[in-house]
Order: C-alpha cells, then sequence, then structure tokens
C-alpha cells in the first residue's frame, strides 16, 4: 500500500502543502512576468530619458571641439563601470563621439528612431538638429534579467520555509479535526460479543455522524442475533436436562433388571453416551453463560480459595493421582473476575489438562501472587496452526480422548469477556513437550 494513502492525515497533509505550494509557485511566476513587464517599462524609461538627456550635452561637445578636435569636458570623464553605452553618429553613420567602453559592433545603424534589440542589448535611437546628429544608446539586457532573477528569487526564497511549516500546521490541524474520528474508532474498538453497546453521537461532525448511526445500527442487529443465538443455546441445554436424567435413570434401571449379556452391554453404551450428553448440555450451558457477558464481579477477591475447592473435587471425581496444586502462602492479588465465572474457566482447562494430558505426566495448577494461573500438563507438542484452533467450538486435540471440543472455548470466551488474554503454550514453559493455558490477571475495565 502506497505510504500516502495509508492514512488520510498524510494524505490530506501532504495533498493541502503540494496545493499551497503549487499555488505559490504560479503565484510567483505571474508575478515574474508582471515584474518582468513593469521593469521593461521602466528601463526603457530610463534608457529614453538618458537619451535624450545625454543628446544636447553630446552636440555641445561637439560643437566646442577644439581645432584639433578633442573636448574638453569629454577629457574630463574617467574610465568606469558602464551599464549604458552610446554612440553618436553624422549622417554619413560616421562616430562622432561614443562612450568610453562602447561596443560600437553592438549598434547597427538603424534609420528609424525608437527602440530596438541587437546582440542581446537594447538599443535606444534619437535624430536631432534635423538629422545631423544621431545617439544611439544601448543597455545590456543580462541586467534586466538579472533584475527579474533577484526579485523572483526573493518572492520564491520564502517557500522554502512555507512548504515545512504549511506540513506541519496542515498535520496539526488535520489531526485535530480528526479527533472525532479517533474518539469514534476507539469506541468501536471496545465492542464485542459482551459488549454491544451503542456508540456516543453526541458532539460528532456531520460527516462522522452517519457513519455512527450505521455503526450502531449494526450493533443492534449483531446484538439481538448474539442474544437469540445464546438465548437458544442456553433454553436448549436447560430443556434437555430434564429428559437426558429421566432417560440416564431410566438406563440405569435397565442394566440393574436386565440379566447379563448383550442386552445388558447395550445399555451401558447408551448409559455412557447419555453421560456425555449430559456433559454436553452442561458445556452449552456454559457457553452461554460466558459469552453473554458478567464474568466481572462489583468488589475484587482472592480466588485461590475458588481455585483450591476446584482442584479437590476434581481430585475426589477421579483425578487425584494425578493433580499437583501450587498456591501462594499469603493469598494472592485480588480479582476483578466473578468466583462463579473463574469456577467454570478453571474447571475446564483442569479438564482439559486431565482429559487430553499424558496420563503418565501429572497436571500441574498453579496461581502466582499477581493473580496469573496457569494449567500445566504433559503430551505431545501441539502444532502452532493447530494450536491457535483450539479456542474455536468444537475442535478437538489430536488425542485419542474424547471430549465436547467446548472446553477451551468456554473459558476462551470468559477471559475475552474479562478483557484479559488466554494464552496457550505448547511446548509448556520451561518444557520441551506438553501444554500449558495461562491466563493474565484480569485489570480494571474502561469503558
Amino acid at each position: 500500500m502506497n505510504w500516502i494513502s495509508a492514512s488520510i492525515r498524510r494524505q490530506l497533509a501532504v495533498g493541502l502543502t503540494a496545493s499551497i505550494a503549487v499555488f505559490w509557485l504560479l503565484a510567483i511566476l505571474g508575478a515574474g512576468l508582471v515584474v518582468r513587464h513593469e521593469i521593461d517599462q521602466v528601463f526603457d524609461a530610463a534608457l529614453q530619458e538618458t537619451a535624450e538627456r545625454i543628446l544636447p550635452l553630446a552636440i555641445l561637445e561637439l560643437i566646442d571641439r577644439d581645432d584639433d578636435g578633442t573636448s574638453q569636458r569629454l577629457a574630463r570623464i574617467t574610465e568606469h563601470e558602464e551599464f549604458l553605452q552610446y554612440v553618436v553618429r553624422d549622417t554619413a553613420g560616421r562616430v562622432l563621439l561614443q562612450s568610453h567602453d562602447a561596443d560600437l559592433t553592438v549598434f547597427t545603424p538603424q534609420e528609424q528612431d525608437g527602440f530596438h534589440t541587437a546582440h542581446d542589448h537594447r538599443i535606444f535611437a534619437r535624430s536631432a538638429v534635423s538629422g545631423a546628429y544621431r545617439i544611439e544608446l544601448a543597455e545590456p539586457l543580462a541586467h534586466r534579467r538579472e533584475a527579474v532573477l533577484d526579485t523572483t528569487l526573493a518572492l520564491l526564497a520564502p517557500i522554502l520555509l512555507l512548504v515545512p511549516i504549511s506540513l506541519f500546521a496542515v498535520l496539526w490541524l488535520v489531526r485535530r479535526g480528526l479527533r472525532p474520528v479517533e474518539a469514534l474508532r476507539a469506541e468501536v474498538t471496545l465492542r464485542d460479543g459482551a459488549h454491544l453497546s451503542a456508540v456516543t453521537t453526541q458532539d460528532l461532525p456531520a460527516e462522522v455522524l452517519p457513519i455512527a448511526r450505521a455503526i450502531n445500527q449494526l450493533l443492534d442487529r449483531l446484538r439481538r442475533t448474539l442474544e437469540a443465538e445464546r438465548s437458544f443455546t442456553a433454553n436448549s441445554a436447560h430443556e434437555l436436562r430434564t429428559p437426558i436424567a429421566a432417560t440416564l435413570a431410566q438406563t440405569q434401571r435397565l442394566i440393574a433388571e436386565a440379566p447379563a449379556g448383550g442386552l445388558q452391554d447395550r445399555a451401558r453404551q447408551i448409559e455412557t453416551q447419555l453421560h456425555r450428553l449430559a456433559r454436553l448440555s452442561e458445556k452449552l450451558m456454559q457457553l452461554a453463560r460466558a459469552e453473554g457477558g458478567g464474568v466481572l464481579a462489583d468488589t475484587p477477591q482472592d480466588l485461590s480459595p475458588v481455585l483450591a475447592f476446584l482442584v479437590d473435587e476434581c481430585r475426589r471425581a477421579g483425578g487425584a493421582a494425578r493433580l499437583q496444586l501450587a498456591l501462594p502462602p499469603q493469598g494472592c492479588a485480588p480479582s476483578r473476575l466473578d468466583p462463579d465465572a473463574f469456577g467454570i474457566l478453571a474447571r475446564n482447562l483442569i479438564e482439559n489438562a486431565l482429559r487430553h494430558g499424558d496420563p503418565a505426566q501429572p497436571v500441574r495448577v498453579s496461581m502466582e501472587p499477581d493473580g496469573t494461573l496457569r494449567v500445566t500438563n504433559g503430551g505431545a507438542i501441539i502444532a502452532p496452526d493447530r494450536l491457535a484452533l483450539l479456542t474455536t467450538r468444537f475442535t478437538r486435540g489430536d488425542g485419542a480422548a474424547e471430549g465436547s471440543g467446548l472446553g477451551l472455548a468456554i473459558a476462551a470466551a470468559i477471559a475475552k469477556g474479562a478483557q484479559t488474554p488466554l494464552e496457550l503454550h505448547s511446548p509448556a514453559t520451561g518444557q520441551k513437550d506438553g501444554f500449558e493455558a495461562v491466563l493474565r490477571p484480569v485489570q480494571p475495565v474502561m469503558l
């Protein structure tokens, strides 16, 4: 992407500054043309005025010549650098008088009085005494060009300061003008599945207001869609609990009453699948709770006792041989995460580690003094592309263990609702293999 088009701010700043510079250059060009015209008029007038002044004096010089043909007045003129050269001729074209450094090759005899240009000089001719005397006065055009160039450079010099100053001024003005857009962007960034309230439209400029209203309409549609989905998931899972429990009870009674053999074996298979369906129903209810928000508590509190209770419960459920718990002796820093939400998250991480980790290796559960939760299990290394998909619904690892594929998705949803990252690592920190889930401390949410 072009570096200019990558930012509206840069595009406006560079475009406006370039436009100012171009307009300034065009103004200088126009001013230069006007100055050149005016300088030509002024210099031509001065050239004519000088010729008119010199001609009478030159005639007097010729009349007062001595017998030897020299002029005493002319003898008193010392050599100096001249911008103007002149010659005085008679009717035959002979040079009677001339300036001390006159270049005769510049002067081409002209029959008509007035201005003409020759040999890069501006020449004015004037006759007197019925054509007996004729003066030609020449000025180099380089003198005029130098005057025009100096004037143009004097106008052009400020642009060297104008361009950078204009660029910074335009950047400041554009940045100030885009503050409402930045504020709107910051508000939209805070919106997610757990926070879909309307963005603020107060004090927005007229150009941005339609965008904010369109965003609010989109957020409203998303909120209604997600609420319908969560409501359906929660209601479906809740309604399934009673028939699943009743069917499971009848199946267990059938197992008790059925004679040993094929019928009892099939009944046990049905019981296993019903237990799996009951766990899936529970996970769906947890997922609906996690995605529905409300994962932050009003009062921060130490969550280490909740973790200790969960680990003890999992040990009683059959994980006593593998579970290892490490808690700081002085407790943990208070967390804003709701204890019930934390319990759901930690239980899913522990169950995931017990189910999918290497059965021959322990599952280590620890909480650091700052509130960081770590759940580590052994096992083969998970590929990075596969690791990135584990928090997606119904995504399972490569192991042989069965699961609903919702445990990590529920944990990630709760972490996202609390605006704290759930990090998944494989291999685990400080190990050559294994899997590790890390929940960072929950910071206050600023909305």
